[in-house]
């Protein structure tokens, strides 16, 4: 058992499932620990690896749970500990361990955009705070400003780590208009009573423990989980013939959407790939028509990402009210002249939210198309002669083309990369469109469901800083570039407890505020504890 050592901080960093993204990341996580490591030295203090590099993997990443745990047995449980992540990471591999650690525990991520390390933290967090473990949480580009230094300092001398709140205030609908108020309880009021479906293609997808609702707080809501096998999902797609699959691409190439083919599948995107995907939504349609759900979840990055094509494509497609028809076996077009809504990575969290904004913006006169995005980075930029935090929203491919100037004639496909996605498929990819949003999302804390909600705008950049930003992350995946009213970079991170962020536009002439309050109504009538979030 290792003892504890004055000013001596213990480390573990978690990785990837994938063996492919964690040998490629590693570099990027050998540079942050070195940088963290010049901090605490200037503080005075050391950092002793809980975990070696091992030879044969090729990289340090914890990256099995049963690792995880055996790593941990090996800590003394009062020691301070230092969680740094500099890539997307899968939080079950270190959870174990965490909950029943008794000494301070600070979250550490880098300010980088080139892998998810930004994401991989937020899901730690989030998934801590459901587990109600106490922990610190900080980031930084190259760990020597001062935020970074002096909050270290304090997490060294107190073992906690104070952010600034002032942007939260417990919502309260008492000033909104009395008919305004009615709608909102009354579409609460339908949802309960007359239950909602939620199909889940496989739970827990890349240990995201905060995605996964506990049924007794979701059955609150009036939302009942189909558990769903995403074997099934594929069984269903090889009863799906090549002319539908055909039938598919065909309405997405007349309504201008690109496809950026090649004729090598293991690095570029071919076109017997794009009609696997046609053929997933094909067959996520017609199951989903089968058990009567009303949203869906494919976990995908699990289990089918060995089998097939990925997902992200057939996820935007679903999530757009306008997409290609879809008929089951006799005939019968399904879910006609609607969205599907559904929720990337099986996050039941953004399936509440989701399914909640589509209905709810439908009924208030708005195009409910949504969708979630990973918070995977951001920096200033001068909009409209003012400088901005214009955020990097960032998701995997299911952003619905609706949120695009040109809709499908805006969007592209391109191949997934290869050390995360090696059945290739394409991504649904574009732009979002400048116009005001409401972002929000769903959490658990202290077996509560809440949600933080604010309102913001998607802004228009150059296309240059487009594709600066994009080349900074992933510029297969659809992006939106996203300034929050009322709340500073530094109060995001510390507060929002997920990886995910949901966004609805808001177009025309109505309110952005009010609707982001009438949605805030909807979900405190639901039972749902509510933040509203800056201005």
């Amino acid at each position: 058992m290792t003892t504890t050592n004055n000013n001596q901080a213990y480390l573990v960093c978690s990785g990837d499932l994938r063996p492919s993204a964690n040998i490629k990341c590693w570099p990027m996580q050998q540079q942050m620990e070195e940088k963290l490591h010049i901090a605490l030295q200037k503080l005075g203090w050391t950092i002793k690896r809980a975990h070696t590099y091992d030879e044969e993997k090729g990289h340090g990443f914890i990256d099995y749970q049963h690792v995880g745990i055996k790593i941990f047995r090996e800590i003394d449980k009062k020691a301070p500990l230092i969680v740094a992540e500099s890539v997307w990471q899968y939080s079950h591999h270190v959870l174990a361990g965490l909950i029943s650690h008794e000494g301070p525990i600070l979250i550490v991520a880098n300010w980088d955009g080139t892998y998810p390390g930004l994401v991989g933290a937020l899901n730690l967090t989030g998934s801590l705070t459901k587990a109600d473990v106490q922990y610190s949480f900080l980031w930084s580009k190259d760990f020597t400003d001062d935020f970074f230094i002096n909050k270290l300092q304090d997490w060294l001398n107190t073992g906690a780590v104070e952010h600034d709140y002032t942007h939260v205030k417990a919502f309260e609908p008492t000033s909104m208009k009395a008919t305004d108020r009615e709608l909102a309880a009354g579409f609460a009021k339908r949802i309960q009573d007359g239950k909602v479906v939620m199909g889940v293609f496989d739970e827990g997808c890349m240990g995201m423990f905060n995605a996964i609702v506990p049924d007794a707080l979701i059955h609150q809501l009036g939302i009942f989980k189909e558990r769903l096998s995403q074997s099934t999902l594929y069984a269903k797609m090889l009863t799906v013939s090549d002319e539908e699959a055909h039938a598919v691409l065909d309405w997405l190439l007349k309504k201008g959407m690109k496809f950026s083919w090649g004729a090598d599948p293991v690095n570029e995107l071919t076109k017997e790939q794009t009609l696997e995907q046609c053929k997933m939504y094909i067959a996520a349609l017609r199951l989903a028509d089968e058990f009567g759900c009303d949203t869906i979840g494919i976990q995908y990055q699990q289990g089918l990402k060995d089998l097939v094509a990925a997902s992200d494509l057939v996820e935007g497609l679903l999530n757009n009210t306008e997409r290609p028809p879809v008929y089951d076996e006799k005939g019968k077009e399904l879910y006609p002249g609607e969205a599907l809504p559904h929720f990337n990575e099986v996050d039941e969290c953004a399936g509440i939210d989701g399914y909640v904004t589509y209905h709810l913006w439908r009924q208030l006169g708005l195009n409910g198309d949504n969708t979630l995005h990973d918070l995977r980075y951001g920096e200033n930029f001068v909009v409209d002669g003012k400088e901005e935090f214009v955020w990097v929203f960032l998701i995997s491919g299911a952003v619905p083309a609706s949120h695009f100037a040109n809709g499908y004639a805006g969007a592209s496909s391109m191949r997934q990369p290869p050390m995360f996605f090696k059945k290739g498929g394409g991504t649904l990819r574009g732009v979002s469109r400048p116009g005001n949003i409401v972002w929000s999302r769903i959490y658990i804390e202290q077996d509560e469901l809440w949600c933080d909600i604010g309102t913001g705008r998607a802004v228009e950049l150059p296309k240059e800083e487009t594709e600066r930003r994009w080349a900074l992350t992933d510029p297969q995946w659809p992006i939106m570039h996203g300034v929050l009213d009322g709340v500073r970079r530094d109060q995001m991170m510390a507060k929002h407890k997920a990886n995910h962020i949901q966004v609805a536009y808001v177009d025309g002439d109505f309110e952005v505020r009010r609707a982001a309050e009438i949605k805030a109504a909807a979900l405190q009538a639901l039972g749902i504890k509510v933040n509203f979030c800056g201005i």
